[in-house]
């Protein structure tokens, strides 16, 4: 029967161990209070296992999962999620993935996949209009993901097929390890690949053509046509359709705010040569974009006669300035060598960064140097592949720098390595990165926009005031549109009430942009919940010492670190939570969590 929400109205339990599916409705409670995306997996994950758990071991439960806009043609819905309790960190994470995966899993009839147990040899999952089937994935086991979704396409006859794969760093159970659709888009953090690896499961496949439904036609008509009009007039959204997200390049840089090799320094001299517009310039053959999208914020290049999607703004940064490269041809290929291999793009040029630094003070006798391109992209290929140099740094920066003696280079939160932004010239999204659920990150509350760009109103990056405020706001809003299917993205352009009139006229349901807040808010605390069950504490809340203690030394924020106090304190006053950072009961209460 077709469903009238927006939703498929299936959800696939498949239980490795013993080779069963299980095909049950999506139930409504579920729809109601979570959405679905992130929201399904941190329920289902928080409602079903036992958070001390082994990441690697078959008790660990995985996650796909779209939301109720995903694939209705709404401008930028197109997102999906994989869920699970990250190898990398303990952590219950998400990564989001856009691409046209999550769309043809919906179409496929399912609006998530359940993974619990392990396969005795490898599998892959085959949906098919309402069906699921495990099927035999022996002859695809060591393939790179472009040579496993080419090889799936081809064998099974149908170009309309949409493969989610891990490549050979999730068969080696990288912590670094992330899954990949659609050749190129990564849900790419926490090492999510590994955990699919140790469970022996290689693909998700998806294919068929069922319709997705939505309540009220005439309603979102009229809300699509004022979020299109909102993203086409906003000057985010156009630099992004000009220039990638690598467009944030030089706007950061501009700013000092730019981390160089490991984070020692917020400028680079040369960040131009890696720089969107430089792409643009030399190497860009034409935009691509996810389903339904008008943006087409991602490019594809050539390269010396290679021709892939990407690289985003984070690996560009993370090959580029963070290890003090500023050949545009090598960054280039090293992040394509990250999704051949199923490698996260920002954990393993980080992890790299970390090895220069120990190398440049003497800490290790033998590593790569800061600004040598010979050997970059081989470097990454050992990382995935668990050999040579790269098998000390595929588990991430942190357990590297622990092993000789020197964790405090590892500029990571919770080991999971931060991304392009460095928080001394940013006391919002310092917060950010030391509050999140899923260590260092910054899509789960992303204040670059009201400190950087403006975005709803321009913030003074230097000040802590009110700013405890605007983090959680951006995270709790980041998990409903995580939920959601929306891009995130949009958030340049749209606002709550935008969301929750989308969501409203798919579903059919009564919502505002409260309403919408509050699951995001519902889905935060519960992954807080769980990851202080895991045994995160307050300590856990921090940044890297280097970021609190060794002022940055240039342009407008010289002289500045980031200020853990009261920043800290504040955050978890606004969040309702104790001093210790644990949600209250009247909290829990109030979000139907108790």
């Amino acid at each position: 029967m077709t469903q009238m929400d927006g939703y498929a109205g299936k959800i696939a339990w498949v239980d490795l161990t013993h080779g069963k599916i299980d095909i049950q409705e999506t139930p409504a409670e579920l729809k109601r209070d979570y959405l679905g995306g992130r929201g399904f997996g941190t329920k289902i994950i928080s409602d079903r296992m036992d958070p001390l758990v082994d990441p690697l071991s078959p008790e660990n439960i995985f996650v796909f999962a779209s939301g109720p806009t995903t694939g209705t043609g709404i401008p930028l819905g197109s997102r999906y999620e994989v869920s699970t309790k990250s190898p990398l960190n303990n952590t219950l994470m998400s990564a989001n993935s856009g691409g046209t995966f999550g769309w043809k899993m919906k179409k496929a009839g399912f609006d998530a996949v359940v993974f619990e147990g392990r396969a005795q040899k490898p599998v892959y999952l085959y949906l098919n209009e309402g069906a699921a089937e495990l099927r035999d994935a022996s002859s695809y086991w060591g393939m790179d993901v472009h040579g496993t979704t080419d090889a799936f396409l081809s064998d099974l006859g149908d170009k309309k097929a949409k493969i989610a794969c891990i490549g050979p760093a999730g068969e080696k159970k990288s912590l670094l390890a992330c899954v990949i659709n659609d050749h190129d888009r990564a849900a790419g953090r926490s090492g999510a690949g590994a955990v699919l690896g140790s469970k022996n499961v290689k693909a998700v496949v998806a294919t068929g053509d069922l319709r997705i439904d939505e309540a009220d036609k005439d309603r979102l008509n009229a809300v699509k046509e004022r979020i299109r009009t909102k993203i086409q007039e906003n000057g985010i959204c156009e630099a992004l359709t000009n220039y990638g997200t690598a467009v944030l390049v030089n706007i950061v840089n501009e700013n000092y705010i730019l981390p160089t090799k490991n984070f020692q320094s917020a400028h680079f001299e040369n960040a131009e040569n890696i720089s969107g517009e430089r792409m643009a310039e030399t190497v860009l053959k034409k935009n691509a974009g996810c389903f339904a999208c008008i943006v087409k914020c991602s490019r594809i290049c050539d390269v010396d006669g290679v021709v892939n999607e990407g690289p985003e703004y984070e690996p560009m940064w993370a090959f580029g300035a963070n290890l003090g490269i500023d050949d545009l041809n090598t960054v280039i290929k090293a992040a394509w060598e990250c999704n051949k291999l199923g490698l996260d793009a920002i954990g393993t040029p980080a992890s790299i960064a970390c090895a220069m630094e120990m190398q440049e003070k003497g800490y290790i006798k033998d590593g790569p140097k800061f600004g040598d391109t010979a050997g970059i992209v081989d470097l990454v290929r050992q990382i995935g592949l668990r050999e040579g140099f790269g098998a000390e740094l595929t588990d991430g920066s942190y357990r590297f720098a622990e092993r000789h003696g020197h964790p405090e280079l590892s500029m990571s939160v919770k080991k999971q390595e931060l991304p392009a932004y460095d928080p001394r010239g940013l006391q919002g999204h310092g917060l950010s990165y030391a509050t999140s659920n899923r260590g260092g990150d910054h899509v789960y509350g992303y204040m670059i926009s009201p400190e950087v760009l403006g975005a709803p109103e321009k913030l003074d990056p230097y000040t802590s005031e009110g700013k405890a405020g605007w983090v959680q706001i951006f995270q709790d809003l980041s998990a409903a549109i995580d939920a959601s299917g929306m891009c995130l993205f949009t958030s340049f352009a749209l606002d709550a009430t935008d969301y929750a009139d989308l969501t409203a006229a798919t579903m059919g349901i009564d919502l505002d942009a409260a309403g919408f807040i509050r699951i995001g808010e519902r889905i935060w605390n519960l992954q807080k919940l769980f990851n202080i069950k895991v045994g995160y504490t307050k300590a856990d809340d921090t940044l890297p010492k280097r970021l609190l203690t060794e002022p940055l030394r240039e342009g407008g924020p010289k002289g500045r670190v980031w200020e853990r106090e009261p920043l800290l304190s504040e955050y978890y006053s606004v969040r309702g939570w104790d001093a210790e950072g644990v949600p209250t009961e009247e909290k829990l209460r109030e979000l139907g969590l108790a």
